[in-house]
């Protein structure tokens, strides 16, 4: 299976390059947010658990998402492998998916880190609140959100690249010229 954990700050292309990462390698695609909601939307044993977190303001453990992740992934037997998207985000959550995919026979494959200055994420993101009205593309949160980015997430590259799985992706350019050196990273995987 290839298992790919696609990381980077918020507006470095995620989104877009799971897409066509996707599309390219027949890959599923696991959005954290997606399955969560999913989960409670659908009101299942692991959907009621999570949402009374969420409904007090708390963040839902890593075990109760890993539980999901591993429901989810089983249900996709026969996988060519999957995208792993918004997570995970530390390093407990990195161990923990380590752990629930060696159980399948499995593990990821590799982390793709897309870097992008800071300055372009700046535009990239008040670009977007623009064209799409999301209400955290504002410069304030905007500005929060890479600094929760820089402190909280960054350092899981260190523990992939311990991992010897970590790619440095620049992610500037044009959407294929990423794309390009995405696919001469997997080439190597």
């Amino acid at each position: 299976m290839l298992n790919i954990v696609i990381f980077g700050a918020p507006g470095s292309g995620k989104g877009t390059q799971s897409e066509l990462i996707i599309k390219e390698y027949g890959l599923d695609h696991i959005s954290t947010g997606d399955v969560l909601r999913a989960e409670i939307k659908g009101e299942t044993e692991l959907g009621k658990i999570a949402s009374g977190y969420i409904e007090k303001g708390q963040l839902v453990p890593d075990e109760l998402i890993i539980d999901i992740l591993a429901k989810v992934l089983d249900s996709k037997k026969g996988s060519k492998g999957v995208i792993f998207d918004g997570f995970p985000r530390t390093i407990p959550q990195a161990k923990a998916l380590k752990k629930m995919l060696n159980e399948r026979n499995t593990d990821v494959s590799v982390m793709l880190n897309l870097q992008v200055d800071e300055e372009e994420l700046i535009n990239r993101l008040l670009e977007r609140g623009k064209i799409s009205g999301r209400s955290d593309d504002n410069l304030e949160t905007i500005k929060s959100r890479l600094e929760v980015y820089h402190n909280q997430t960054a350092p899981l590259a260190d523990y992939y690249i311990g991992e010897g799985k970590h790619v440095a992706i620049k992610g500037m350019g044009t959407v294929e010229e990423i794309f390009g050196r995405i696919k001469d990273a997997v080439k190597n995987v």
